[in-house]
């Protein structure tokens, strides 16, 4: 949708109109002549219907309301119109001829699939045309943009609502009608509709959300903290610089940038995330910035960051915001380069190395670095209110920021969080039964080599019987280190290990988050049984070991599991760090039913 409100292709694909064709066809002209001249009235207005909708998506990337009038409405009186002719008394004759039956109900419920999915688009294109026009050009600009995703929101949420219902119509007809492009037809619906009613869902959620949490009712202020993933922690990266992010009416604006020398250690915690946390963790966990985010769990770090900033400050927080340089990338795609005080320009094509790597080499001095750093931040931060962007556009960037954890967000306020713990964006670690495999990696050397960490998980979900399933999770890990070149600050180790190690060598606390109610039954790293330390958190059984790599050295662990049998589908969260990690799902043909 060019609102940017709702994913931009909500359309099947053009084979649909071969599908709508020979499926009525094969229903009406066995019925006789008038049948067969009503088969061809629908199929005519159906392909009319898919002709206006495919213009529509062409029209969609330009974000111009007026383009998109014409055929939207043309979409609307065909689709209306096949589902007047479908749902009158000879189509319900033709649902109970013998054979055919099936397929003239099936498509009867396509047609009024369509004439819906047309009435909820001509809604949220309405709600879309109202968020672009607000615009943030002018001084009242946020503040409009703001109002219009407030009155976007009950729209959004109605219109996922009917979605859902004809998701469910869509269901409940035949399935196997004889026809089998008809069949393929119904399934593709399903998926597209259901993609469509996701990214609804995603922007009715952000239309709640972002007037209160960007200042709408008074101003917020918010811990940010920017995460460097070159050295690994559970939420993606170190905290290696941080600032309060200001919102008030819409307009952002990111003050006291400090590096994260700037937050000291307290002498006792400044939060309380539960005894499980405490077992796992540690007390330095919940009063130490360096340590604070080993979790996955983004809300024990937020609460943490904004405890020790409380501490420091004496000033309450309303949440806590973590970007790190993939992020920063998105943004400046979207926003365009920015220029730093000494000329050098910061791309979205640019900043993760210079980030992650080379500044690194290029400042032997921490302090200059990190200077480098906030300057980075710092003019992102700028740039970002001022910027041109469309509305629809920086929606859409986020939405991929938030799918990727480059983005994470907590909120002090209790509706507020319930809402984005069940987003992406949220960052937790759901403690929900069915199948799961996370892999989490904690750097324990205090090095910045994890920019050169090659990830891999590979999860095979066996059979189920008797209530259990036995699974294989296979991890490898790889140091692509080069061989010298990389300054100590980089390949140097904290952790006093007395054992002899290579330079470049890495040292990382690797854990698997298994399913709930699971259970391991084995575990062997490179081919030999090894002993791992089991542990629990947020209802995730955790089997943990210290793990040591050589520059050029890749090594696996395999874990054989019992899970409990459920028709979930599985869940592999990603941890957000500099090279994606590759997954691999693979799951027995015969499921695994309720």
């Amino acid at each position: 949708m060019a609102s940017g409100l709702a994913p931009s292709d909500p359309v099947p694909p053009r084979r649909r109109r071969r599908v709508v064709t020979t499926c009525l066809l094969a229903v009406a002209v066995p019925a006789g002549s008038w049948a067969a001249h009503l088969g061809l009235s629908v199929r005519d207005h159906l392909e009319a219907t898919e002709s206006a909708l495919l213009r529509l998506r062409a029209v969609a990337s330009v974000s111009e309301p007026g383009l998109m009038a014409g055929p939207l409405a043309e979409a609307r009186r065909h689709a209306a119109e096949a589902r007047r002719l479908t749902a009158g008394a000879d189509w319900s004759l033709l649902t109970r001829v013998p054979v055919l039956g099936d397929a003239a109900t099936t498509v009867r419920a396509l047609a009024g699939g369509v004439a819906e999915l047309t009435d909820v688009l001509d809604g949220v294109q309405r709600a879309g045309a109202a968020f672009v026009a607000a615009g943030t050009s002018s001084p009242g600009g946020p503040a409009r943009l703001l109002a219009a995703a407030e009155r976007s929101a009950p729209v959004l949420g109605d219109a996922v609502a009917r979605l859902a219902r004809v998701t469910a119509g869509l269901a409940a007809v035949p399935a196997h009608t004889g026809v089998d492009r008809l069949d393929r037809a119904r399934g593709t619906a399903l998926r597209e509709i259901d993609r469509l009613r996701a990214g609804l869902g995603d922007a009715a959620t952000a239309a709640a959300l972002l007037p209160p949490m960007l200042g709408g009712d008074g101003p917020r202020r918010y811990f940010l903290a920017f995460q460097t993933n070159a050295e690994a922690r559970g939420t993606g990266g170190l905290v290696g610089a941080f600032g309060i992010l200001r919102a008030d009416r819409g307009r952002i604006a990111v003050e006291r940038l400090s590096a994260d020398t700037g937050l000291l250690t307290s002498p006792v915690p400044v939060a309380d995330h539960g005894r499980e946390f405490l077992r796992r963790y540690g007390p330095g966990a919940a009063r130490t910035l360096s340590v604070s985010n080993l979790s996955p769990h983004f809300p024990y770090a937020a609460a943490t960051w904004a405890g020790l900033w409380e501490r420091r400050a004496g000033t309450r927080l309303d949440g806590a915001v973590a970007v790190d340089p993939d992020g920063l990338a998105h943004l400046l795609r979207l926003i365009g380069p920015v220029t730093l005080p000494g000329g050098e320009k910061v791309t979205g094509e640019n900043v993760v190395d210079l980030t992650e790597r080379a500044a690194y080499a290029r400042y032997t001095d921490p302090v200059a670095r990190k200077r480098f750093l906030l300057g980075i931040a710092g003019a992102v931060g700028e740039a970002l209110p001022g910027s041109s962007a469309d509305p629809a556009a920086l929606l859409s960037v986020m939405g991929r920021m938030a799918g990727e954890r480059r983005i994470q967000v907590w909120s002090r306020h209790a509706g507020e969080q319930r809402i984005l713990a069940g987003t992406p964006i949220g960052g937790v670690l759901p403690s929900r039964p069915g199948p799961f495999a996370g892999l989490v990696v904690n750097n324990s050397a205090g090095g910045k080599l994890d920019y050169y960490l090659n990830r891999s998980l590979d999860y095979a979900l066996g059979p189920c019987r008797d209530g259990l399933r036995s699974s294989t999770v296979r991890i490898r890990l790889g140091n692509d280190t080069p061989e010298g070149g990389l300054p100590s600050y980089v390949t140097g180790r904290l952790d006093r290990s007395r054992l002899p190690h290579a330079p470049g060598s890495n040292l990382l606390w690797v854990s698997l988050y298994g399913g709930v109610g699971g259970r391991m039954t084995g575990v062997r790293l490179d081919g030999e049984r090894t002993a791992v330390v089991r542990g629990t958190e947020r209802s995730h059984p955790v089997y943990s070991t210290m793990l040591e790599l050589a520059p050029g050295q890749s090594r696996s662990l395999e874990f054989d599991l019992t899970e409990v049998a459920s028709p979930e589908p599985p869940l592999v969260p990603v941890q957000p760090l500099v090279r994606p990690q590759r997954t691999r799902v693979t799951e027995d043909p015969r499921g695994c039913g309720p």
